[in-house]
């Protein structure tokens, strides 16, 4: 029997549950972004500590891409073994020193990057919805050196380091920039991106998740009550994306990576404003 949990006990087990649900249902949905709900929805409701919270949330991401993984096995979803194995590896070591790498990268960096990637794939998704790119269905990639081996390998490995890392240091589960770079690098379809992307954040997700528990950045209660209803929510999240006409799925996702891309923008200006006005202030 354990004690009371300070993280639980100011949310409640039913509004961790109901979180975990609304989650679970993003993140399969969008292939494994179930982060960009889970973290500011525990930053507002369960005031968590900023570490344990992205901790919490990739504990809590392991659920949402097993699920949504396994649905779109079932449903007849398809996956891109031939770059997701790539992926899957280098997520897997990404996982595993995810919180080093990101730590030596400026986070201004970062996010000036996440923002670039984001817009972009909503432009590509709005442009493909009304006909106007040239390149759509079509990958960034030639077709030659898609179909070496020696090309397609390192550069999955390195893609799935860079993204493994991200998603288990920051807890934002991924699928927000591995998606992305499925449909743009790979050319893949949003319904294969999204599905290859559920698949690689499964084993990430263990790793980054049982790497922030050993640390103790992240709460097992919570985490396990937000993966009860992260259940639910991430099979109706894959069955719904499956459902959606391409055009409409590549419209949801262009919408919600276009509202991160604008979210990221406000922060960092809010950020640069707070600083300015300390320096004022102690001036």
């Amino acid at each position: 029997m354990t004690g009371p949990d300070p993280d639980v006990d100011r949310l409640g087990t039913g509004g961790a549950v109901a979180i975990g649900v609304a989650g679970g249902a993003v993140g399969g949905l969008l292939g494994g972004g179930s982060g960009v709900f889970f973290v500011p929805a525990l930053d507002r409701f369960a005031r968590v500590p900023r570490p344990v919270l992205h901790g919490t949330s990739t504990v809590a991401n392991i659920a949402v891409c097993a699920i949504g993984a396994a649905v779109y096995a079932l449903a007849g979803g398809a996956i891109d073994l031939r770059a997701g194995s790539g992926l899957i590896v280098g997520g897997i070591i990404g996982g595993f020193f995810g919180a080093g790498i990101i730590s030596r990268i400026p986070e201004r960096l970062l996010r000036i990057l996440f923002i670039a990637v984001v817009l972009l794939t909503a432009a590509k998704l709005y442009s493909d919805a009304a006909g106007l790119d040239p390149l759509s269905g079509r990958a960034a990639i030639s077709p030659a050196l898609l179909a070496s081996l020696w090309f397609v390998v390192p550069v999955t490995l390195v893609a799935g380091v860079v993204i493994g890392a991200w998603a288990a240091a920051l807890g934002l589960g991924g699928g927000l920039l591995a998606v992305p770079a499925l449909v743009l690098l790979f050319g893949a379809d949003l319904h294969t991106a999204a599905g290859t992307s559920l698949l690689m954040f499964v084993p990430n997700s263990v790793v980054g998740g049982v790497m922030h528990l050993r640390k103790g950045t992240a709460s097992p209660r919570l985490g396990r009550l937000l993966s009860i209803g992260a259940v639910p929510g991430a099979a109706v999240g894959a069955l719904l994306a499956l459902m959606l006409d391409s055009v409409v799925l590549g419209l949801v996702f262009g919408t919600f990576a276009l509202a991160m891309g604008v979210r990221e923008i406000l922060q960092m200006t809010r950020a640069r404003r707070t600083a300015r006005k300390v320096v004022r202030d102690s001036g």
